[in-house]
This record gives structure tokens, sequence and C-alpha cells, in this order.
């Protein structure tokens, strides 16, 4: 029997990179988490402890930041195809490189009725993330959000599933449906309109969480994933995570009071976690694509 080392990569992990453009008198603010991931023949620092091929963890952060001055910051997945080509083609030791990104959007402040040139508040939605692979065998981008917290009041029921001798869940064909979607979509090539389509990806899904009568939240996730893939012939894979945010009818008649699906407790937990993933029959191979780093992406 021998111990091996097995798969392994080193980098730097949530930087947060404030960009801002002053340029013009009406500023602009990009505001980014980036996570660095490098692969290569890294084997000597894990065993023996020489570093003689490792660029440290300290100047992939200070190139990250490099880069949103003198490359700028547009679409993230522009941003991170930049970093990660940087790093394998002008980092000799370097075969592959995983660059993760978180988005937080910011809204302008109104002043005086009228949008303000340099002051902003954080957006409350959700959280859009890139994820970047470049390597030997091509370069990969999954896109997605997160933390886009959706609900909807009626439209939504759960009947007739598996009974054992520990059920207490009533059937019930109308109730409130809540979820956190967490939602990622691989490309098959990297010429893509970024911004357009996230922002369709986006109406799409919550077009057929709201217009679906779904019988189960994993019925509206295959919907979801469906209506994307069809619409768009780039997108190859997706894969939804949407934890059940359940509402249950609070308890009034001790006051004499009627509740006709008006009054919920909203529990945190415990809560059902629904997974899936829609893909393409003919996917090209994803190879590392979906090997995170950070796992912010």
């Amino acid at each position: 029997m021998a111990i091996i080392l097995g798969d392994n990569q080193y980098g730097k992990a949530e930087s947060r990179i404030v960009r801002i453009y002053r340029d013009q008198p009406r500023h602009e603010i990009r505001d980014l988490n980036v996570s660095t991931a490098l692969r290569g023949p890294f084997e000597p620092a894990y065993l023996v402890g020489d570093q003689s091929n490792v660029l440290p963890t300290d100047t992939q952060k200070n190139t990250a930041y490099a880069f949103a001055k003198s490359k700028g910051i547009g679409a993230i997945e522009d941003y991170g195809l930049e970093l990660a080509r940087h790093f394998v083609n002008e980092v000799d030791p370097v075969v592959g490189a995983r660059i993760e990104i978180e988005e937080f959007a910011w809204e302008r402040a109104i002043v005086d009725g009228a949008e303000h040139d340099h002051t902003w508040m954080r957006k409350g939605q959700e959280v859009r993330t890139a994820a970047v692979t470049v390597d030997a065998t091509g370069e990969y981008v999954i896109a997605g959000l997160k933390d886009l917290t959706i609900l909807k009041s009626t439209g939504s029921e759960f009947t007739g599933f598996l009974v054992d001798e520990f059920t207490t869940l009533p059937e019930t064909r109308d109730r409130v449906m809540a979820t956190a979607l967490d939602v990622k979509w691989r490309y098959a090539g990297t010429d893509v309109a970024w911004d357009e389509v996230y922002a369709d990806v986006k109406m799409l899904m919550v077009k057929q969480f709201a217009t679906l009568q779904s019988l189960a939240l994993q019925q509206t996730l295959w919907h979801m994933g469906k209506a994307v893939l069809e619409a768009y012939p780039a997108i190859v894979e997706m894969r939804l995570r949407a934890p059940n945010k359940h509402h249950f009818d609070y308890d009034i008649a001790r006051f004499d009071l009627e509740n006709n699906h008006e009054v919920f407790w909203a529990a945190d937990r415990a809560y059902g976690l629904i997974e899936a993933t829609v893909l393409r029959d003919d996917s090209p191979p994803a190879n590392d694509a979906w090997r995170s780093a950070a796992g912010l992406a």
C-alpha cells in the first residue's frame, strides 16, 4: 500500500474588489468577490515544501486588482476569462486556472427625484455569479445566480405523496411556495452576450415559477431548466438548487379568528432541499468545469 497525493490546487479566496469609474461626472461602480485557484505540477510544494513552482496567492490577489484597473470590469464572465487566460498563458508552471466571482449589485440613490451621480444603495436581490476554467482541454464558463428569494401566494399544491407511519404532513391544493434559488448554467462556448443572456435567463426562470400550476417544487425546477435550454442553444447544462421555504398557516382560531390562508408562520428550518440537473443529451464534456475552488460560484 502507498499513500499518494491526489487532486490539488491553491489560490487566493474572496478578494473584495470595488472598481469605481470616475472619468465622467456620473460615476459607475462594480463590486466583486473574486477567488482564484491554480492547477499544475505543484506536488513538490505539498510533499517536501518546495515552492519553486508556486506563484504566491498574494500575487494572484494583486493580479486581480491590477486587472480591475488595466482591463476594466465589464461582464464578470469576460473579467474571469482575462484572469484565467493570464495565469495559464503567462505563468509557466500553471496548466489550469479557476476563477470564481460573485457580483454585488448597487442601485443609484434618488435625491430630489433624480438619480445621484455618485451615491448608491445595495440592491437586496440575487447575487450574480460566474466560474471560469481555462486549461489544456479548453475554456469553460459557468454563469449563475444565488439567493434569488422568490415567493408566490398560490398556484402551488402538494398531494399524492408517499405516506408511512411517521407521516404527519397534510395534503394541500393551495399553498405558499417560496425559495431562494441557487442556479448555475454551463455555456458551450465563450462568444456570448453575457449580460443580456443573464437577464433573460433570470426572467425565464421567474416566469416559470410564477405561471406554472406547480404540483411540487421539483416540477418547477424542471420547467425552469427546460425553458432556458429551449431558449438558448448556447447553454448546455443547468444545475438548480432550491430550499423550500415553508410557510404554515398559523393557528389563530384560539383567538376566535378565522385564518383563510392569510396569516403564516415562516419556518427557516428544517427545510426541504430540492436539487436537479437539466442538460442536453448531446452536451459537450464538462471536464473540470464544475471543479470548484472557493465554492463561491
